[in-house]
């Protein structure tokens, strides 16, 4: 008699398994036994389950076949075989493996910079799944973190999309994305002065980066500006336009943008210059002046930032 069969078989659930089982001519009797239950004595079928059939290619093979393998499948499987002389079994431990599944994961987040913030990825499978967090910048470097990404005192660059991956090698990862949008204050990021002749038109501009989108407001002096009398605003995204029309004389002079939202307030000095006065149209973010710094304190003590 001989009997040949691996000591223990890995497979994924859902793939079929057989486990393999090989006898003499001498046999008088063969069964097949998971745990304690019978599931094949001879060629009668005991065992209720329809995925589990007999393999039998030839009198010497004796098999069992498992279709679409389920957790409940693992353990060990015995092929019983008798003779006269004596009996012998060969032992076989089925190991199911299942595939890395994220069940949990946190939902799309918007929080103001500074905050702390933790991302959330569950995932189950055999064995235990290992979890990687990356944010998808151009660099995309691994983050330290796995069920738990803690991320204290956000700034917005770490903003955008973060991808949580769940891997344990028995299939493909599962791979799952958070968006995170960071809300910050505004700050002015650019501006262009202008050195229209007379009666000329004289453009000004100013570009804020901000989340929420910030709302521009133009002022001269302490004056706010508005459409009409040769000015004219134009509002673009995070970019805003002071047009004067027919530029004066007593047009000349310094204008204030100033860029808002509930988080806070940032303003920059653009000048008109007189053709010629200037060497850099160019204007730079002007230091605050003490009524912007009490018109900044006021707003966000209204706005509760």
């Amino acid at each position: 008699m001989k009997v040949i069969s691996p000591e223990v078989q890995v497979i994924a659930e859902q793939a079929g398994s057989e486990i393999r089982c090989y006898v003499d001519d001498k046999v008088s009797r063969v069964a097949w036994l998971n745990r304690s239950n019978i599931i094949f004595a001879g060629r009668d079928k005991w065992s209720l389950d329809p995925r589990v059939e007999l393999v039998t290619k030839g009198q010497l093979e004796y098999s069992l076949r498992i279709q679409k393998v389920d957790v409940y499948d693992e353990g060990q499987y015995t092929c019983s075989i008798q003779t006269k002389e004596l009996s012998r079994t060969s032992q076989v431990f089925l190991i199911v493996q299942v595939p890395a599944n994220i069940y949990k994961v946190s939902e799309d987040i918007t929080i103001n910079e500074g905050s702390n913030v933790t991302l959330t990825c569950l995932a189950s499978g055999r064995p235990d799944p290992m979890i990687t967090w990356r944010l998808l910048n151009p660099s995309a470097e691994p983050l330290d973190g796995e069920e738990y990404l803690d991320i204290s005192g956000i700034t917005r660059t770490q903003a955008g999309r973060y991808e949580c991956k769940a891997s344990n090698d028995v299939a493909s990862p599962d791979v799952k994305y958070v968006n995170v949008i960071v809300n910050y204050a505004p700050f002015i990021k650019d501006t262009k002065s202008s050195d229209p002749q007379v009666g000329r038109m004289g453009v000004l501009q100013c570009e804020a980066s901000a989340i929420p989108k910030p709302e521009f407001k133009w002022y001269r002096d302490d004056k706010r500006l508005s459409n009409g009398q040769g000015i004219s605003i134009q509002m673009m995204g995070s970019r805003t336009l002071l047009l004067v029309s027919n530029v004066t004389e007593e047009d000349y002079g310094n204008y204030t943008c100033v860029a808002t939202n509930r988080l806070g307030i940032h303003n920059a000095s653009v000048f008109l210059y007189r053709p010629g006065t200037a060497n850099n149209i160019s204007g730079a973010v002007a230091v605050s002046q003490s009524l912007w710094l009490l018109l900044g304190s006021l707003t966000c003590l209204l706005l509760k930032c």
